[in-house]
């Protein structure tokens, strides 16, 4: 379903879960106008090509949402020139902490402890609740920004998949696209050559054992219920999308009509 910038991948060797999300449809018949949004996973390892590569798409903002401690372990966005970098933390640097200590330090022992019998992926789905609920003030700000000049842009965390996935399906119901156009898209990052690298401590054979990479799944998989918790929070909370964008967000009738002509064919 998500149409993508022809020859962009190939190019990108220090980036992970690049991509256009232009061509999604919206409900009234519309689509998501290419060159003006993009996804990503961190720019820090980006190489000299992939810098150049991503000057040459014109963009005028880049919205990261990692925390300090991300940003600590991977580095700090490579510079583009003219281009406004905005960082908005999604998750508190403290928050999980000790918990991602374990996901890369960790035995098998503390592994289970923390991941096994569906707690991995229940601690995924109440981290999409709480961004949803909480962050209403910085996904607010991306709005507000995306509707007034800040396009093209591209938003970013460390993977590129749950709070800038959070972030561009925030973005994507604002313009009217199709629910199951934003699951699909949201998906793709489930694509081999798209998925982080976690770093895991010791040796190849004890630290990614098939048992740690099925415990460890939940964490780096794109799972629609996932997503669908972040919805479900939004219906909630506030009765539906409408409702979330004008008074969870404070995103105008009229807002939202210049960012959807700025980002909509």
């Amino acid at each position: 379903m998500t149409q993508q910038v022809p020859s962009t991948e190939p190019e990108l060797a220090g980036v992970r879960n690049f991509r256009d999300v232009g061509g999604l449809p919206t409900v009234d018949g519309r689509r998501v106008r290419h060159g003006v949004l993009f996804r990503s996973g961190h720019l820090a390892h980006a190489t000299k090509d992939d810098a150049s590569f991503l000057t040459s798409l014109g963009l005028h903002t880049i919205f990261d949402f990692r925390n300090a401690a991300d940003q600590k372990l991977e580095g700090p966005d490579v510079e583009l020139p003219g281009v406004r970098n905005v960082n908005l933390p999604l998750s508190d640097p403290a928050d999980g902490a000790e918990f991602w200590k374990m996901v890369r330090d960790g035995d098998l022992d503390q592994l289970r402890g923390i991941l096994s019998d569906g707690k991995g992926a229940a601690r995924m789905v109440a981290s999409y609740r709480t961004i949803v609920k909480e962050r209403t003030a910085e996904h607010s700000r991306v709005l507000g920004a995306l509707a007034e000049d800040s396009v093209p842009a591209l938003m970013h965390c460390a993977a590129g998949k749950d709070r800038a996935g959070i972030s561009i399906a925030v973005t994507l119901l604002a313009l009217g696209v199709e629910r199951e156009a934003i699951i699909a898209d949201y998906l793709e990052s489930n694509a081999k050559h798209r998925r982080y690298k976690v770093r895991r401590s010791g040796s190849a054979e004890t630290a990614y054992t098939p048992e740690v990479m099925e415990l460890l799944s939940p964490l780096f998989d794109a799972r629609a219920e996932y997503l669908q918790a972040a919805f479900e929070t939004i219906e909630q909370t506030w009765g539906g999308a409408d409702a979330y964008l004008e008074q969870g967000l404070g995103l105008t009738p009229a807002a939202r009509d210049r960012l959807r002509e700025r980002l909509l064919d």
